[in-house]
C-alpha cells in the first residue's frame, strides 16, 4: 500500500470512534500490537530526542524499502509510534521524505496530546524522515 492509502486507512479507524477515550484506547492497543524492538537496537543512538517518554527507533533499508522498528516505556507513545510505523515502514526513501503528514491533524492527535508529546510526535516524524534522507542519499 501507498503511505496515502495507509494514511486514509487510519482517518477511517478513528473516525468510527466517538470520543477521545475511545481513540486513546485505540492508539493503546495499537501499541501492544507493535513488534518488538530487538534488544541490541535500545540505545542510546536509536533514542529520539524531545520525547517525555523513551522511544527507540531503528530503521534499515531492505532493497529500495525502509523497514522501521521501534519501542517506548510509556504505553501511549507506543501506541504513536505504531501508527508512525504503519504508514512509514516498507515504503521508499523518497516516498517517506515526500509524505504529506496531515493525516494526524485530520484524526486530532496533535491537538489531542499534551505538549511535550506533542513535541515528541514531532521529533518521531523528523527520526522517521531522516532515516529516510539518509538511505536516499547512499543511492
Amino acid at each position: 500500500m501507498k503511505i496515502k492509502e495507509i494514511q486514509e486507512e487510519i482517518v477511517d479507524e478513528f473516525s468510527m470512534f466517538d470520543d477521545w477515550m475511545e481513540r486513546y484506547e485505540y492508539i493503546i492497543e495499537l501499541g501492544k500490537k507493535l513488534p518488538l524492538i530487538a534488544e541490541k537496537y535500545k540505545t542510546d543512538n536509536n533514542l529520539i530526542k524531545g520525547c517525555q517518554s523513551k522511544v527507540w527507533l531503528q530503521g534499515e533499508q531492505s532493497d529500495d524499502k525502509v523497514i522501521f522498528t521501534a519501542d517506548s516505556d510509556a504505553i501511549l507513545t507506543k501506541g504513536i509510534i505504531a501508527i508512525l510505523i504503519r504508514v512509514f515502514s516498507n515504503q521508499t526513501p523518497a516516498d517517506i521524505i515526500e509524505a504529506d503528514m496531515s493525516f494526524i491533524d485530520e484524526i486530532g492527535l496533535k491537538e489531542h496530546l499534551s505538549p511535550t508529546r506533542a513535541n515528541g510526535l514531532v521529533s518521531m516524524i523528523k527520526n522517521i524522515k531522516m532515516y529516510a534522507i539518509a538511505f536516499d542519499a547512499k543511492k
